[in-house]
């Protein structure tokens, strides 16, 4: 379970200390991820050097409202600050308008500034997304060349499912991974998800997860 695992803390409280913790949990049960705010992300690079645990971090995030010159201008300083996987979410205005050319364009951005540097999944918060919108982002994340796509920032109004999680993997195909997060609190909800195609939990309480 554990290399399922990318630790997260995201609170907008989130202290030094927090992610001082995270990182100390994370290098000692071998997570595969810390999933932090930008702002910690070179903290979380000194702490995690040398170890086996990337430094994930969010762009654009909660909202996505962010423009695409914005989302590429975060994803570029971070790479530089030590994050090796980028965490996008989408404009899901667009998506809900069905204007996939941009949701795909913006996305293909991200990606072309990760290139060779960083891992990029994309966040398309389903809670606001339906099954058809869903399948055609999940579509759009594959032509633009992401690595994963992931459900859910957290802060949305519901978090991952084992049904929209086995509709992206459908979608995806071998082409792309998948990334549950949001409401995984349980041993039981994580193999829930990785039953139906996740390769990768976000999650907050990573210690409960492989120690329950």
């Amino acid at each position: 379970m554990n290399k399922y695992i990318d630790h997260t803390v995201l609170k907008a409280t989130a202290s030094q200390a927090a992610v001082k913790q995270l990182c100390e949990e994370a290098r000692e049960h071998h997570f595969a991820s810390v999933c932090v705010n930008p702002v910690h992300v070179p903290m979380a690079t000194e702490l995690l050097a040398g170890s086996d645990v990337d430094v994930c971090t969010v762009i654009g995030f909660p909202l996505g409202a962010n423009r695409p010159a914005m989302k590429v201008a975060e994803a570029e300083l971070a790479i530089q600050e030590g994050a090796t996987e980028i965490d996008m979410v989408i404009n899901i205005g667009a998506a809900l308008e069905h204007r996939y050319e941009d949701v795909q364009a913006e996305i293909a951005a991200v990606v072309e500034t990760a290139k060779d540097k960083a891992l990029v999944k994309v966040i398309l918060e389903t809670c606001y997304l339906g099954k058809e919108e869903i399948a055609a982002v999940s579509a759009c994340c594959v032509n633009a060349g992401a690595d994963f796509v992931k459900t859910s920032t957290g802060f949305g109004t519901g978090g991952a499912t084992a049904e929209d999680v086995r509709l992206m993997k459908e979608t995806v195909g071998d082409a792309a991974q998948v990334k549950a997060s949001g409401g995984i609190r349980t041993k039981e909800d994580a193999e829930k998800m990785i039953e139906a195609g996740a390769t990768r939990i976000g999650a907050s309480c990573g210690v409960k997860l492989v120690t329950e």
